[in-house]
């Protein structure tokens, strides 16, 4: 209930993010919340545009007395992941997000939660709004499409903003200053096949993986995440050697962003290999569930008879196509050299769609060094290439190179021991893509720094957004408002 969401502390913040939850915003289809949040400016009196992509900016002259200081601008996104369970009846166009809380933590109703990143623009919102909090001359930058190729941040001209200081609000650790993060590059494989008549004697079945985990395809990638897809894979592949499984269907997966947590197929066997399958594929089932019962203590395995489908896939693609997904790395590529427990390069295998005759398979490869993105990526177009697919690159954007040396993070880091007892924060570079690395290539001289409460789970419908953690970065941000350094 939101009148529950709205009496948290701080009020301020919580209510934003409440007013926010109402309106529809899935990636690449912001149009409600861009007209929100415009409408939100002007009725503050404050000059409000939109660029050509569709980023907001709203801008507020410094409160009396930090007019002297550097020129700043907050920055989150306005759009959001749109996962929910499979048994959830709910509409991301036109439904706002159903909000309660458990304990210190709020969530959603079987949706993801989108405190990734409506928590940092509700902080602006309620920063923009105040008449009592002091900040310096400050400019809103509230972008689109991050979650799915962070174009908004990429459409950014140069020129339109004149702050000195950038604080993006996406992080989703309390106790970590993000100084850098890794770029991406979606790699997509795509094949076309021709279709067989199902012969004789053959049974149909569906096969079913849901139950997992999911979760963010860079912060999660390194905890042991089941992955829907290379689950699936597993079972077919192991089917086709012991009993001639023949594929029909696949679909499995969502957004590329998030490590897929369920996946279905359609297939079929010959009948007389029926009770020798059940047995395999039971045994095989039970030994998955029991390498990750630790991490994906909820993940099931049905498999069940059902009608024969008409058609299967050509036997030399279907053998092609699950070697390829065998062979295709998902998860951890490369720890960095340089930065203690930070994952360097990571793949998600997050998409696989084969079904009357056309096969794509979207990865999402990250990496905080080019040159190792580019290594991965060209491992996974080797692999699917060797099977007759064609594989594109697309939505390319670079990574944010971590500065020590930066003038903010010497003023956060003391501000952030003063409000905690001395307890040190986590400066660190973040295996997600932020857009700072982008927007950083039109406004080279911006000084960028990342924080931001926790949230766990996100990009699945477990995300969370911890209450207490909130009111901790609260107090922080309005500590740094009050004490960005003079021009």
């Amino acid at each position: 209930m939101s009148s529950e969401i709205r009496a948290l502390e701080p009020k301020a913040l919580w209510n934003k993010f409440a007013d926010l939850n109402a309106v529809p915003r899935p990636s690449k289809k912001e149009e409600r919340v861009i007209k929100f949040m415009k409408d939100f400016g002007k009725k503050l009196g404050l000059e409000t545009i939109e660029d050509e992509v569709g980023n907001v900016i709203i801008t507020k002259p410094a409160t009396k007395g930090m007019e002297d200081r550097k020129p700043i601008v907050m920055q989150s996104h306005l759009d959001m992941v749109h996962q929910k369970n499979n048994d959830t009846v709910f509409d991301f166009e036109t439904q706002g997000i159903e909000m309660h809380v458990e304990g210190d933590w709020v969530k959603a109703k079987g949706t993801t939660l989108g405190a990734d990143n409506g928590l940092g623009v509700a902080t602006i919102m309620a920063i923009l709004e105040s008449d009592t909090i002091a900040h310096p001359a400050l400019e809103a930058l509230f972008t689109v499409d991050e979650e799915t190729g962070m174009t908004g941040a990429m459409g950014l001209k140069g020129g339109l903003l004149k702050g000195e200081i950038l604080l993006n609000l996406d992080t989703e650790e309390d106790d970590e200053i993000g100084v850098g993060c890794a770029g991406g590059v979606d790699v997509t494989a795509t094949c076309d096949y021709a279709e067989e008549e199902t012969p004789e004697f053959k049974i149909g079945y569906t096969i079913t993986v849901k139950g997992l985990q999911g979760g963010h395809s860079g912060m999660q990638i390194h905890e042991g995440l089941g992955n829907a897809n290379k689950i699936m894979n597993r079972l077919l592949f192991d089917g086709f050697e012991n009993f001639g499984l023949r594929i029909s269907e696949i679909d499995g997966g969502s957004l590329r962003n998030a490590i897929p947590r369920e996946s279905n197929a359609k297939v079929c066997i010959d009948a007389m290999h029926e009770a020798a399958f059940d047995f395999e594929m039971m045994q095989l089932s039970d030994t998955i569930k029991a390498e990750l019962k630790t991490m994906e203590p909820d993940l099931e395995i049905v498999i069940s008879k059902t009608e024969t489908p008409e058609h299967i896939m050509d036997l030399g693609v279907q053998e092609g196509i699950t070697r390829a997904l065998y062979a295709a790395c998902n998860g951890v590529y490369r720890m960095s050299p340089d930065i203690k427990d930070l994952v360097e390069t990571s793949n998600n295998i997050a998409r696989v769609i084969i079904k009357d005759g056309a096969i794509k398979i979207g990865c999402l490869t990250r990496s905080s060094v080019e040159s190792s993105k580019e290594d991965l990526a060209n491992t996974l177009r080797a692999t699917f290439e060797l099977t007759g697919c064609e594989v594109e690159f697309s939505g390319d954007y670079p990574g944010w190179a971590p500065n020590m040396d930066s003038a903010i993070l010497k003023v956060l880091v003391p501000i952030y021991e003063r409000l905690n007892n001395g307890e040190k924060p986590h400066v660190a570079a973040c295996h997600a893509g932020l857009e700072c690395g982008i927007l950083g290539q039109n406004y080279p001289d911006m000084d960028m720094i990342s924080f931001g409460p926790n949230i766990k789970g996100a990009h699945s419908p477990d995300e969370r957004a911890q209450i207490s953690s909130a009111q901790k970065y609260w107090k922080f941000v309005l500590e740094i408002l009050a004490n960005i350094p003079k021009s």
